[in-house]
Protein backbone atom coordinates (compact mmCIF):
# COMPACT_ATOMS: atom_id res chain seq x y z
CA UNK A 1 0.00 0.00 0.00
CA UNK A 2 2.94 2.34 0.63
CA UNK A 3 4.25 1.92 -2.42
CA UNK A 4 1.54 3.82 -3.91
CA UNK A 5 1.56 6.06 -1.73
CA UNK A 6 5.27 7.17 -2.77
CA UNK A 7 3.97 7.53 -5.96
CA UNK A 8 1.25 9.69 -5.24
CA UNK A 9 4.03 12.07 -3.91
CA UNK A 10 6.28 11.85 -6.57
CA UNK A 11 3.00 12.24 -9.29
CA UNK A 12 2.68 15.79 -7.25
CA UNK A 13 5.74 16.88 -7.73
CA UNK A 14 7.17 15.98 -3.78
CA UNK A 15 11.17 15.68 -4.29
CA UNK A 16 10.85 12.44 -2.12
CA UNK A 17 14.34 10.10 -2.14
CA UNK A 18 13.70 6.62 -2.08
CA UNK A 19 16.01 6.78 1.01
CA UNK A 20 13.55 8.86 2.71
CA UNK A 21 10.67 6.16 2.04
CA UNK A 22 12.96 3.61 3.06
CA UNK A 23 13.26 5.95 6.42
CA UNK A 24 10.03 5.99 6.71
CA UNK A 25 9.40 2.18 6.20
CA UNK A 26 12.25 1.49 9.35
CA UNK A 27 10.33 3.72 11.33
CA UNK A 28 7.20 2.09 10.90
CA UNK A 29 8.70 -1.34 10.87
CA UNK A 30 10.51 0.13 14.65
CA UNK A 31 7.02 0.99 15.69
CA UNK A 32 7.78 4.33 16.70
CA UNK A 33 4.20 5.81 16.56
CA UNK A 34 0.96 4.09 17.69
CA UNK A 35 -1.10 2.98 14.97
CA UNK A 36 -2.70 6.18 14.23
CA UNK A 37 -3.27 8.13 11.10
CA UNK A 38 -2.55 11.29 12.58
CA UNK A 39 0.41 10.07 13.96
CA UNK A 40 1.34 8.43 11.06
CA UNK A 41 0.83 12.26 8.99
CA UNK A 42 3.28 13.84 11.13
CA UNK A 43 5.66 10.40 11.05
CA UNK A 44 5.70 10.75 7.18
CA UNK A 45 6.06 14.72 7.04
CA UNK A 46 8.94 14.57 8.80
CA UNK A 47 10.55 11.43 7.07
CA UNK A 48 9.96 12.63 3.74
CA UNK A 49 9.17 16.85 3.13
CA UNK A 50 12.23 18.28 4.08
CA UNK A 51 11.48 22.19 2.94
CA UNK A 52 8.15 23.76 4.79
CA UNK A 53 7.26 25.18 1.03
CA UNK A 54 6.33 21.47 -0.02
CA UNK A 55 4.20 21.37 3.32
CA UNK A 56 1.03 22.00 1.63
CA UNK A 57 1.45 19.94 -1.82
CA UNK A 58 2.34 16.96 1.33
CA UNK A 59 -1.35 18.11 2.93
CA UNK A 60 -2.89 17.13 -0.65
CA UNK A 61 -1.22 14.39 -1.56
CA UNK A 62 -1.67 12.79 1.89
CA UNK A 63 -5.53 13.97 1.65
CA UNK A 64 -6.27 12.56 -1.57
CA UNK A 65 -4.50 9.14 -0.88
CA UNK A 66 -5.58 8.35 2.48
CA UNK A 67 -9.22 9.89 1.56
CA UNK A 68 -11.99 8.56 3.63
CA UNK A 69 -8.97 6.36 5.86
CA UNK A 70 -9.52 8.22 9.37
CA UNK A 71 -8.12 6.37 12.67
CA UNK A 72 -11.49 7.31 14.69
CA UNK A 73 -12.78 4.47 13.32
CA UNK A 74 -10.16 2.04 14.04
CA UNK A 75 -11.56 -0.99 16.65
CA UNK A 76 -8.48 -0.52 19.01
CA UNK A 77 -9.74 2.84 20.13
CA UNK A 78 -7.11 4.70 19.33
CA UNK A 79 -9.33 8.03 19.51
CA UNK A 80 -8.31 9.92 22.82
CA UNK A 81 -11.96 10.55 23.54
CA UNK A 82 -11.05 12.78 26.11
CA UNK A 83 -9.35 15.23 24.72
CA UNK A 84 -12.25 15.29 22.33
CA UNK A 85 -14.41 15.68 24.88
CA UNK A 86 -12.34 18.50 26.26
CA UNK A 87 -12.50 20.50 22.57
CA UNK A 88 -16.14 20.13 22.94
CA UNK A 89 -15.98 21.75 26.29
CA UNK A 90 -14.30 24.81 24.58
CA UNK A 91 -15.42 25.13 21.60
CA UNK A 92 -19.24 24.35 21.43
CA UNK A 93 -22.22 26.42 22.32
CA UNK A 94 -24.44 25.81 25.38
CA UNK A 95 -26.80 24.52 23.15
CA UNK A 96 -25.18 22.57 20.93
CA UNK A 97 -24.06 20.62 24.11
CA UNK A 98 -27.61 20.17 25.39
CA UNK A 99 -28.17 19.00 21.70
CA UNK A 100 -25.10 16.32 21.94
CA UNK A 101 -26.23 15.24 25.33
CA UNK A 102 -29.73 14.57 24.41
CA UNK A 103 -28.93 12.19 21.60
CA UNK A 104 -26.48 10.12 23.45
CA UNK A 105 -23.11 12.47 23.93
CA UNK A 106 -20.08 11.86 22.30
CA UNK A 107 -19.47 7.81 23.01
CA UNK A 108 -22.76 7.27 21.26
CA UNK A 109 -21.84 9.52 18.38
CA UNK A 110 -18.05 7.85 17.73
CA UNK A 111 -19.97 4.79 17.97
CA UNK A 112 -22.52 5.31 15.36
CA UNK A 113 -20.21 6.71 13.08
CA UNK A 114 -17.85 3.21 13.04
CA UNK A 115 -21.18 1.40 12.61
CA UNK A 116 -21.98 3.50 9.08
CA UNK A 117 -18.07 2.97 8.04
CA UNK A 118 -18.87 -0.59 7.98
CA UNK A 119 -22.36 -0.40 6.40
CA UNK A 120 -21.70 2.21 3.52
CA UNK A 121 -20.13 1.24 0.33
CA UNK A 122 -20.25 4.55 -1.50
CA UNK A 123 -20.27 8.30 -1.97
CA UNK A 124 -23.77 9.57 -0.36
CA UNK A 125 -25.06 13.33 -0.67
CA UNK A 126 -27.98 14.56 1.13
CA UNK A 127 -30.20 12.83 3.57
CA UNK A 128 -29.57 12.21 7.25
CA UNK A 129 -28.56 9.07 7.82
CA UNK A 130 -25.41 7.76 5.66
CA UNK A 131 -21.97 9.58 5.63
CA UNK A 132 -21.73 12.55 2.59
CA UNK A 133 -22.37 16.03 2.06
CA UNK A 134 -24.88 18.28 2.19
CA UNK A 135 -27.10 16.96 4.64
CA UNK A 136 -28.29 16.88 8.11
CA UNK A 137 -26.55 13.28 9.27
CA UNK A 138 -23.79 13.64 12.08
CA UNK A 139 -20.79 12.68 9.76
CA UNK A 140 -19.46 13.97 6.74
CA UNK A 141 -19.40 17.94 5.07
CA UNK A 142 -20.86 20.76 3.84
CA UNK A 143 -24.27 19.78 6.05
CA UNK A 144 -25.43 21.07 9.72
CA UNK A 145 -26.05 18.94 12.62
CA UNK A 146 -24.98 19.95 15.60
CA UNK A 147 -23.36 16.78 16.95
CA UNK A 148 -21.25 16.26 13.64
CA UNK A 149 -18.28 14.76 12.65
CA UNK A 150 -16.80 16.71 10.01
CA UNK A 151 -15.02 13.97 7.38
CA UNK A 152 -12.73 15.84 5.00
CA UNK A 153 -13.57 19.18 2.78
CA UNK A 154 -13.62 22.63 3.68
CA UNK A 155 -16.14 23.84 6.19
CA UNK A 156 -19.17 25.48 4.91
CA UNK A 157 -19.65 28.43 7.88
CA UNK A 158 -21.47 25.70 10.36
CA UNK A 159 -18.42 25.30 12.63
CA UNK A 160 -20.17 22.72 14.37
CA UNK A 161 -18.16 19.81 13.57
CA UNK A 162 -16.43 17.98 17.05
CA UNK A 163 -13.11 16.78 14.84
CA UNK A 164 -11.86 18.64 11.31
CA UNK A 165 -9.51 16.43 9.58
CA UNK A 166 -8.09 18.72 6.53
CA UNK A 167 -6.68 22.24 7.43
CA UNK A 168 -3.93 22.75 4.18
CA UNK A 169 -2.19 25.29 7.36
CA UNK A 170 0.86 25.74 5.06
CA UNK A 171 -0.71 26.82 1.87
CA UNK A 172 0.73 30.39 2.21
CA UNK A 173 4.49 28.32 2.22
CA UNK A 174 4.02 27.12 -1.17
CA UNK A 175 6.43 29.19 -3.77
CA UNK A 176 4.57 27.94 -7.26
CA UNK A 177 1.03 29.81 -5.87
CA UNK A 178 -0.07 33.44 -5.91
CA UNK A 179 1.19 35.93 -3.78
CA UNK A 180 -0.18 38.37 -1.42
CA UNK A 181 1.80 41.28 -0.76
CA UNK A 182 3.41 40.15 2.56
CA UNK A 183 5.18 37.67 1.16
CA UNK A 184 5.90 40.25 -2.53
CA UNK A 185 7.70 41.98 0.01
CA UNK A 186 9.58 39.66 1.22
CA UNK A 187 10.70 38.47 -2.31
CA UNK A 188 11.43 41.81 -3.22
CA UNK A 189 13.79 42.92 -0.74
CA UNK A 190 16.15 40.59 -2.23
CA UNK A 191 16.46 43.71 -4.90
CA UNK A 192 17.53 46.43 -1.86
CA UNK A 193 20.90 47.59 -1.65
CA UNK A 194 22.01 49.81 0.90
CA UNK A 195 23.82 53.00 1.06
CA UNK A 196 24.74 55.59 3.71
CA UNK A 197 24.01 59.35 2.13
CA UNK A 198 23.62 62.71 3.98
CA UNK A 199 24.40 63.70 7.43
CA UNK A 200 25.97 61.59 9.54
CA UNK A 201 23.74 61.23 12.57
CA UNK A 202 23.80 57.34 13.76
CA UNK A 203 25.88 56.21 15.76
CA UNK A 204 28.79 53.64 14.59
CA UNK A 205 29.49 51.12 17.39
CA UNK A 206 31.87 49.56 16.02
CA UNK A 207 34.20 52.73 15.33
CA UNK A 208 33.34 54.45 18.78
CA UNK A 209 34.92 51.46 20.44
CA UNK A 210 38.08 51.58 18.62
CA UNK A 211 38.12 55.30 18.84
CA UNK A 212 37.44 55.24 22.23
CA UNK A 213 40.11 52.63 23.21
CA UNK A 214 42.51 54.53 20.78
CA UNK A 215 42.05 57.43 23.54
CA UNK A 216 42.59 56.00 26.58
CA UNK A 217 39.06 55.32 27.44
CA UNK A 218 37.83 59.01 26.73
CA UNK A 219 34.88 58.09 25.31
CA UNK A 220 35.09 59.52 21.52
CA UNK A 221 31.28 59.04 19.61
CA UNK A 222 31.52 58.45 15.73
CA UNK A 223 28.83 58.77 13.83
CA UNK A 224 27.83 57.89 10.24
CA UNK A 225 24.88 58.76 7.58
CA UNK A 226 21.28 56.67 7.79
CA UNK A 227 21.48 53.38 5.50
CA UNK A 228 18.63 53.88 3.13
CA UNK A 229 17.74 51.63 0.03
CA UNK A 230 19.29 52.95 -3.18
CA UNK A 231 17.93 50.83 -5.70
CA UNK A 232 16.41 52.62 -8.17
CA UNK A 233 13.34 50.84 -10.20
CA UNK A 234 11.40 51.66 -13.25
CA UNK A 235 8.09 49.48 -13.52
CA UNK A 236 6.30 49.80 -16.45
CA UNK A 237 2.75 47.70 -16.65
CA UNK A 238 0.28 46.65 -18.88
CA UNK A 239 -3.39 47.86 -18.16
CA UNK A 240 -6.62 47.01 -19.15
CA UNK A 241 -8.10 44.40 -21.59
CA UNK A 242 -7.19 40.96 -20.54
CA UNK A 243 -5.41 42.29 -17.97
CA UNK A 244 -8.46 43.10 -15.64
CA UNK A 245 -8.48 39.44 -14.86
CA UNK A 246 -5.10 40.15 -13.04
CA UNK A 247 -6.14 43.51 -11.06
CA UNK A 248 -5.82 42.21 -7.92
CA UNK A 249 -2.62 40.99 -8.08
CA UNK A 250 -1.41 43.41 -9.80
CA UNK A 251 -2.33 45.83 -7.24
CA UNK A 252 -0.63 43.99 -4.47
CA UNK A 253 2.52 43.89 -6.84
CA UNK A 254 2.41 47.25 -7.18
CA UNK A 255 1.36 48.67 -3.28
CA UNK A 256 4.36 46.08 -2.30
CA UNK A 257 7.09 47.63 -4.85
CA UNK A 258 6.11 51.16 -3.52
CA UNK A 259 6.65 50.04 -0.08
CA UNK A 260 10.34 48.52 -0.48
CA UNK A 261 11.58 50.90 -2.92
CA UNK A 262 11.79 54.35 -2.46
CA UNK A 263 13.30 55.35 -5.82
CA UNK A 264 9.77 54.28 -7.68
CA UNK A 265 9.04 54.77 -11.02
CA UNK A 266 5.85 53.92 -12.75
CA UNK A 267 4.23 54.43 -16.20
CA UNK A 268 1.01 52.58 -18.01
CA UNK A 269 0.86 51.03 -21.58
CA UNK A 270 -1.80 48.56 -23.03
CA UNK A 271 -0.94 45.46 -24.30
CA UNK A 272 2.55 46.54 -25.51
CA UNK A 273 5.16 49.44 -25.25
CA UNK A 274 4.73 52.12 -28.14
CA UNK A 275 5.06 55.64 -28.41
CA UNK A 276 3.43 57.14 -25.45
CA UNK A 277 3.11 56.31 -21.96
CA UNK A 278 1.39 57.42 -19.24
CA UNK A 279 1.21 57.89 -15.13
CA UNK A 280 -3.19 57.97 -14.88
CA UNK A 281 -4.89 55.25 -16.77
CA UNK A 282 -8.10 57.28 -16.54
CA UNK A 283 -6.74 60.26 -17.77
CA UNK A 284 -4.65 58.72 -20.84
CA UNK A 285 -5.36 60.40 -23.53
CA UNK A 286 -4.84 63.92 -21.85
CA UNK A 287 -1.91 63.44 -19.86
CA UNK A 288 0.79 61.18 -21.58
CA UNK A 289 3.98 60.95 -22.19
CA UNK A 290 6.57 60.37 -25.37
CA UNK A 291 7.86 56.98 -24.49
CA UNK A 292 11.39 58.58 -26.19
CA UNK A 293 11.61 60.81 -23.34
CA UNK A 294 11.37 58.29 -20.59
CA UNK A 295 13.81 56.48 -22.44
CA UNK A 296 16.78 59.69 -21.67
CA UNK A 297 14.91 60.67 -18.18
CA UNK A 298 15.95 57.30 -16.02
CA UNK A 299 19.38 56.38 -16.52
CA UNK A 300 21.17 53.53 -17.20
CA UNK A 301 21.18 51.95 -13.47
CA UNK A 302 17.65 52.16 -13.37
CA UNK A 303 16.22 48.54 -12.85
CA UNK A 304 13.64 47.87 -15.56
CA UNK A 305 10.66 46.09 -14.67
CA UNK A 306 7.61 44.75 -16.93
CA UNK A 307 4.31 43.53 -15.48
CA UNK A 308 1.99 42.48 -18.35
CA UNK A 309 0.48 38.95 -19.45
CA UNK A 310 1.98 39.66 -22.63
CA UNK A 311 -0.88 38.07 -24.33
CA UNK A 312 -2.55 40.01 -27.51
CA UNK A 313 -1.84 39.30 -31.44
CA UNK A 314 1.67 38.55 -32.55
CA UNK A 315 1.20 41.58 -35.27
CA UNK A 316 0.91 43.77 -31.81
CA UNK A 317 4.41 42.97 -30.78
CA UNK A 318 5.95 42.31 -34.66
CA UNK A 319 4.79 44.68 -36.99
CA UNK A 320 4.20 48.72 -37.45
CA UNK A 321 0.19 49.09 -36.88
CA UNK A 322 -0.05 46.93 -35.22
CA UNK A 323 -1.68 48.80 -32.01
CA UNK A 324 -5.10 47.78 -31.85
CA UNK A 325 -5.76 51.96 -30.54
CA UNK A 326 -3.72 53.77 -33.33
CA UNK A 327 -1.83 53.53 -36.49
CA UNK A 328 1.86 53.02 -34.72
CA UNK A 329 4.78 53.60 -37.05
CA UNK A 330 7.26 51.26 -35.40
CA UNK A 331 6.36 47.81 -34.16
CA UNK A 332 6.34 47.10 -30.13
CA UNK A 333 8.90 44.88 -30.50
CA UNK A 334 11.41 48.20 -31.47
CA UNK A 335 10.10 49.79 -27.97
CA UNK A 336 11.09 46.74 -26.33
CA UNK A 337 14.21 46.46 -27.86
CA UNK A 338 15.27 49.86 -27.12
CA UNK A 339 13.95 49.20 -23.87
CA UNK A 340 16.30 45.98 -23.28
CA UNK A 341 19.27 48.45 -24.43
CA UNK A 342 18.90 51.23 -22.32
CA UNK A 343 18.59 49.08 -19.09
CA UNK A 344 20.87 46.04 -18.43
CA UNK A 345 18.69 45.26 -15.40
CA UNK A 346 15.44 43.88 -16.87
CA UNK A 347 12.92 41.48 -16.52
CA UNK A 348 9.31 40.74 -16.97
CA UNK A 349 6.79 39.77 -14.58
CA UNK A 350 3.93 37.13 -16.27
CA UNK A 351 0.40 37.17 -14.07
CA UNK A 352 -0.58 34.60 -16.03
CA UNK A 353 -0.18 30.85 -14.59
CA UNK A 354 3.27 29.62 -16.58
CA UNK A 355 2.06 26.48 -17.61
CA UNK A 356 0.30 27.95 -20.32
CA UNK A 357 2.89 30.14 -21.80
CA UNK A 358 3.35 27.76 -24.62
CA UNK A 359 0.29 27.89 -26.19
CA UNK A 360 0.26 32.02 -26.63
CA UNK A 361 2.68 32.61 -29.34
CA UNK A 362 2.80 36.94 -28.69
CA UNK A 363 4.37 35.25 -24.95
CA UNK A 364 6.79 33.45 -26.64
CA UNK A 365 7.98 36.20 -28.91
CA UNK A 366 8.27 38.48 -26.12
CA UNK A 367 10.39 35.83 -23.99
CA UNK A 368 12.46 35.51 -26.93
CA UNK A 369 13.59 39.86 -26.75
CA UNK A 370 13.99 38.96 -23.16
CA UNK A 371 16.42 36.14 -23.28
CA UNK A 372 14.27 34.31 -21.30
CA UNK A 373 13.73 36.84 -18.31
CA UNK A 374 9.71 36.55 -17.84
CA UNK A 375 9.02 34.81 -14.18
CA UNK A 376 5.58 34.41 -13.31
CA UNK A 377 3.91 36.25 -10.49
CA UNK A 378 4.64 33.32 -7.93
CA UNK A 379 7.50 33.38 -4.58
CA UNK A 380 9.83 31.54 -6.36
CA UNK A 381 9.25 33.80 -9.59
CA UNK A 382 10.14 36.62 -8.11
CA UNK A 383 12.76 35.48 -5.93
CA UNK A 384 14.31 34.75 -9.48
CA UNK A 385 13.33 38.17 -11.26
CA UNK A 386 15.01 39.88 -8.01
CA UNK A 387 17.97 37.44 -8.38
CA UNK A 388 18.44 38.44 -12.35
CA UNK A 389 17.46 42.22 -11.40
CA UNK A 390 20.37 42.14 -8.48
CA UNK A 391 23.51 41.00 -11.11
Amino acid sequence: MLIDFFYTLRAAKLPVSVKEYLTLLEALQRQVIAPSLDEFYYLARLSLVKDEKHYDKFDQAFGAYFKGVQHIVDASGEVPLDWLKKRMQRELSPEDKARIQALGGLDKLMERLKQLFDEQKGRHEGGSKWIGTGGTSPFGNGGFNPEGIRIGGESNGNRTAVKVWDQRTYRDYDDTVELGTRNIKVALRRLRKFAREGAAEELDLDNTIRATAANAGWLDLKLVPERHNNVKVLMLLDVGGSMDDHIARTEELFSAAKSEFKHLEFYYFHNCVYDYLWRQNRRRHNERFETWDVLRKYPADYKLIFVGDATMSPYEVLQPGGSVEYNNKEAGAVWLRRFIDRYPHHAWLNPEPEAIWQYRQSISVIRQLFANRMYPITLAGLESAMRVLSK
